[in-house]
């Protein structure tokens, strides 16, 4: 399972990943520029004045909100003063107008940023066209937006905005939200897009922390075949490149269908532990030309023909000989600190909101950090974890050991085996223009009519990933969504697949959300743990897809427990991200290798405590693998939010047609999470009836 490639910003906003940094910041009042309390004061009463009492409450909000970002090089006190009575709107008819001009034209500007980075600028490091050359780096460092924001202020396109269309906090859109018109609910989306005020240095800085993150992960490649048991032998077949975390971890996933998959476990945990302390030595990262024994932590030569080294320092020497084994220095938590500082410099900006934390949960997710996170222990606390884990052991023949977080027993293609599943999907899909050709039949199996389904076809397009794959967005309607997975000479093979048909119900949302939405200002969905819902809904049926019916008469119960042990480890993960992330500002001088000892620490505790109960053992720093950490910033917690949406909407879909429910919500837009949910599903989001659901399937199981 893969995010959708875009940092955790609110699908709310029209500002995609090539602006995101600039989402919600909120500059110092500058108190000369606008003559102080006083001369905001007199404007705000000559223009109740001009207007009437009855525009009031709007004319205090928004003078406040324009007073909030005016600087000194936007004008004098008097040059403030004649802005506001120049253009404040209390003509309701022109008032609209004016918001539909806004939302057409700022639809069209955002959406072209974000094609030009995508499509142009980060086009190679995402999609595999062949040899990365070093400029492909420049260019995808490059923000073509940096400026865009400043330049809003400065042709006072934001400021009129600011002036007639309220900001609205959390607190005031959960208690005035539900009543409000969709004009009214575009209006306060189409003021959020100027919360935004940070100088072009500090937004370029924080997007070249952003892409070098990105692409050390999606680089982070081990060649399988090349590790080593003590006695030399090989578990892993020759050419097989698994990216970190994701491949490694489905990989492991893929070895219970194995009757000797074991010991590969086992190799995989142990490369994943080196991973985290950072004792792999970096000669064998993305290099198809070394060996390493893991035992011995012995890196030479290999003598089978994977590719060229990477590093003309490896090159030297025949097989065999010898290769320098230096630790990889510590650049995985160098990364996660980068990414940190890139926060830092922008934090002054943010008043009312001064850390990450606040900016994603309060604004991006609309949640409170609190509320998430006693969401997630209400999972990682449930009594009925360890039934489960008792249940995994009978199932297993042994006792739990910790890379069981990712048992895959409970799924229908357990009893299929790996090898079958990519041959099945091999032949189906051998390139990816078979997968794209095979879209309108996947979509109508899902429940689409034809035209619809042809429709959606026209708007997604597939790309070959040169990371596990993504989803991208299309930046406005004429655009497409991306579908980016890996395809291999041989064909796709299972786990592309399943990656494949999730990162493809991103990709529906996306369209329907953008396209059928009747305010491009409210496109998307309340925030990203929503859309990851819906790529979970159409991921649980990637047999389905395949044709693989499932005669288990037990079959409901076994994705029950196979959804919530998922959650139960995501959401452990969850908890050690946002933990890290207050670590840091706490921390805020602390070097890589301190950052690496607190990360393993806070992974350590978030284990003994909610963990080992379950799993019988202390101390394990297994949670702190996933790679979304170091370079999506505070991403982790929409996965297992998304997967209790999942359960919420997949229990709702037991009376109704995936297609026109899918359709019927994402057609809301980007309202609250509470009010979404309570329109989608009829009730707030909530855990409970999720457990009391896995309480009964282990009562039926565990007969």
């Amino acid at each position: 399972m893969r995010r959708s490639y875009q940092d955790s910003i609110s699908s709310r906003c029209l500002i995609l990943a090539s602006v995101f940094i600039m989402a919600f910041s909120i500059p110092v009042l500058s108190q000369e520029a606008v003559n102080g309390e006083a001369g905001i004061n007199e404007i705000i009463n000559e223009l109740i004045m001009t207007h009437g009492e009855n525009e009031r409450l709007r004319i205090e909000k928004c003078v406040r909100q324009v007073a909030r970002f005016w600087q000194t090089k936007d004008g004098t006190p008097d040059e403030f003063a004649r802005f506001c009575r120049e253009n404040y709107i209390s003509d309701p008819v022109l008032l609209q107008q004016t918001a539909d001009r806004y939302e057409s034209t700022l639809a069209g500007v955002y959406g072209h940023f974000a094609e030009m980075s995508r499509y142009h600028l980060s086009w190679n490091l995402t999609v595999d066209t062949g040899p990365l050359l070093p400029i492909d780096y420049v260019f995808a460092r490059y923000s073509p937006s940096a400026h865009l924001a400043e330049d809003m202020f400065k042709s006072k396109i934001a400021f009129i905005a600011l002036l007639n269309y309220p900001q609205y906090s959390l607190e005031e859109l959960l208690a005035d939200g539900p009543t409000w018109t969709r004009d009214k609910w575009a209006q306060a989306r189409l003021a959020d897009n100027f919360t935004a005020r940070i100088p072009a240095d500090i937004s370029q800085q924080n997007s070249d922390a952003y892409v070098a993150a990105s692409t050390y992960i999606s680089d982070y490649n081990i060649f399988m075949h090349h590790l080593q048991t003590t006695d030399g032998r090989r578990l892993f077949p020759e050419g097989m490149r698994l990216v970190t975390h994701w491949n490694l971890r489905d990989e492991l996933k893929s070895q219970y269908a194995e009757p000797d998959g074991l010991e590969r476990q086992e190799m995989i945990y142990n490369l994943m532990n080196k991973i985290i302390s950072q004792e792999i030595p970096e000669a064998v990262i993305n290099n198809p030309a070394v060996d390493w024994n893991m035992t011995t932590n012995g890196v030479t030569n290999s003598p089978i023909d994977d590719g060229p080294p990477r590093k003309e320092w490896e090159s030297a020497g025949q097989p065999g000989d010898a290769v320098d084994n230096t630790r990889e220095q510590d650049d995985r938590y160098r990364h996660l600190l980068n990414g940190f500082y890139a926060q830092q410099r922008v934090d002054d900006f943010y008043p009312d909101l001064p850390t990450l934390m606040d900016r994603r949960f309060k604004r991006g997710r609309e949640m409170l950090e609190e509320e998430v996170e006693k969401i997630l222990k209400s999972v990682v606390g449930a009594e009925v974890n360890k039934k489960i884990g008792r249940l995994i052991e009978k199932r297993l023949g042994r006792k739990l050991r910790p890379f069981d977080i990712w048992y895959d027993g409970f799924k229908a293609r357990s009893g299929i085996g790996q090898e079958k599943l990519d041959s099945i999907v091999g032949a189906k899909y051998p390139t990816v223009e078979a997968f794209q050709a095979d879209f309108p039949r996947l979509l109508q199996r899902l429940g689409f009519d034809e035209t619809t389904a042809a429709f959606l076809h026209s708007r997604i397009q597939i790309d070959p990933s040169r990371g596990i794959g993504h989803a991208s967005g299309p930046g406005r309607k004429a655009d497409k969504a991306r579908l980016r997975t890996r395809v291999g000479e041989t064909g796709m093979n299972y786990k592309g697949y399943n990656i494949a048909i999730h990162e493809f119900g991103h990709n529906v949302e996306q369209v329907l959300s953008l396209n059928k939405v009747d305010h491009t200002l409210l496109r998307g969905v309340p925030n990203t743990a929503f859309t990851e819902a819906f790529a979970f809904v159409f991921q649980s049926r990637d047999l389905e897809l395949l044709g693989l019916k499932n005669d288990n008469p037990q079959a409901d119960e076994l994705k029950l427990l196979d959804d919530f042990w998922g959650v139960y480890e995501i959401s452990g993960v969850a908890l050690v991200d946002m933990k890290v992330w207050n670590w840091m500002y706490a921390h805020p001088e602390a070097t890589p290798e301190e950052l690496k000892v607190a990360v393993i620490d806070i992974a350590k505790n978030i284990w003994n405590e909610y963990f080992s109960p379950v799993f019988g053992v202390r101390d394990i720093e297994l949670l702190a693998i996933y790679s979304h950490m170091i370079s999506s910033r505070l991403y982790l917690p929409d996965y297992p939010i998304g997967s209790i949406i999942e359960f919420q909407i997949e229990d709702y879909l037991k009376t109704g047609n995936l297609a026109e429910e899918m359709e019927r919500m994402c057609v809301m837009g980007s309202v609250t999470p509470d009010l979404w949910m309570k329109n989608a599903v009829g009730g707030p989001i909530s855990t409970a009836p999720f457990i009391q659901a896995v309480e009964k399937a282990v009562q039926v199981l565990d007969k």
